[in-house]
């Protein structure tokens, strides 16, 4: 019985606040027995958690009445047993680190489009403007090896601190394209597409909600394989179902 909800999500908005904000969420999160990760930076929130559907409902609920997070849109999965050994609410430098603190998402975010409108680009070859789409993707070579977007850009980055120096030299590339950049659940590939459109790249885009989203909101065509989670069920398919029960 699949009874143990998993969520990510993330917002980059301004938070001066960290270190107190650390505190009250270890407090809620433990009172609700839940396990998993929460980053905290200047820069925004980063979580990743699991436990009683309820518990992560309600405290998805209670982060949202702080007005920096009304709008948190966590993405849903469902598990056996939870995937998450203990639970772990730090402050960090980044959210998502990638050394470039000229990138700033929180002043606004990249261009992005929906899981649905990609699958029907990726149907014809081109974007509605009729321009070739190629899809980018933003994360470690080993999370790639378990399942990617057909023909998608793969720089065998191991470290997501990389993906700047892989853009400068692989920029001419992307020239004269509608590039999709993408990754888990769309953390890094805003990052990476905010990067691009700075290095003068104009037709740039992000995948709203990663490959969780379209899984979540599409059948999963042109992705083959699974995507790989930083948890123990190591990997979702298209169904959202993990590739091995945990613990």
């Amino acid at each position: 019985m699949q009874d143990i909800l998993n969520i990510s999500a993330y917002k980059f908005v301004p938070i001066a606040d960290a270190p107190m904000l650390r505190d009250t969420l270890l407090e809620r999160a433990r009172a609700a027995a839940l396990k998993g990760t929460i980053l905290l930076a200047e820069e925004g929130i980063n979580l990743f958690l699991a436990g009683d559907t309820q518990a992560v409902r309600g405290f998805v609920d209670a982060l949202r009445q702080d007005a920096r997070f009304a709008d948190l849109d966590p993405k849903e999965s469902w598990s056996a047993t939870q995937p998450f050994k203990r639970l772990l609410v730090k402050v960090k430098r980044e959210i998502i680190r990638m050394n470039h603190p000229a990138i700033q998402p929180a002043q606004g975010r990249a261009p992005a489009v929906d899981a649905p409108t990609l699958a029907r680009w990726l149907d014809a070859g081109h974007d509605d403007e009729g321009r070739p789409v190629v899809t980018l993707d933003t994360r470690n070579a080993f999370e790639v090896d378990h399942g990617t977007f057909e023909g998608a850009i793969d720089w065998r980055i191991g470290k997501f601190s990389d993906f700047p120096d892989a853009l400068a030299a692989h920029r001419t590339e992307l020239e004269g394209k509608t590039v999709v950049s993408f990754c888990t659940g769309g953390i890094r590939c805003e990052k990476a597409a905010i990067l691009m459109h700075e290095a003068g790249l104009p037709h740039v885009l992000q995948l709203d909600g990663g490959i969780l989203k379209y899984f979540e909101l599409t059948d999963g065509r042109h992705f083959r394989g699974d995507c790989f989670v930083f948890d123990e069920r190591e990997a979702v398919d298209a169904a959202l179902a993990p590739k091995r029960a945990a613990g």
